[in-house]
């Protein structure tokens, strides 16, 4: 089954810095733009950064698994390989992280490897891997 992409379109209070976060750091190509949002490619999905200062921004956590994860965030599940680098290539251009890089639900049906950072506007991003990628959706 192919799997449609996605579309989130999200605001951002400097156009400039998210092309810099989310095309330069992530490595995102840049689709159509106008003077007050561009088009992402987020790995095959549509992400769009939407200029509107006064929206951007998490406010709220819930805890999960020990964790005060940001209530509105987004992000992608990713090998674990590919996680691992990104988790190493954030870390090396000195990303603070909102949640450090762990594995979360240890010997549970959803363990899984986590973490959360923000974009340059608050936007909280959460990147995921399993070591067994059929466990996506399996209940503890």
């Amino acid at each position: 089954m192919t799997m449609p992409p996605f579309h989130l379109a999200f605001p951002v209070r400097d156009l400039e810095e998210a092309r810099r976060f989310y095309g330069g750091l992530l490595g995102c190509p840049e689709g159509r733009s106008s003077p007050d949002w561009i088009d992402f490619d987020f790995h095959g999905h549509q992400i769009v950064a939407h200029l509107s200062p006064d929206e951007a921004g998490h406010r709220h956590t819930s805890a999960v698994d020990g964790d005060n994860v940001p209530v509105r965030h987004f992000g992608l599940v990713l090998p674990m390989g590919e996680w691992k680098a990104l988790a190493d290539k954030l870390e090396a251009a000195g990303v603070k992280f909102v949640i450090e890089p762990h594995i979360r639900f240890k010997g549970l049906p959803g363990e899984q490897a986590t973490m959360f950072f923000l974009d340059p506007s608050g936007n909280a991003l959460e990147f995921k891997a399993f070591e067994d990628p059929s466990r996506l959706f399996a209940k503890q």
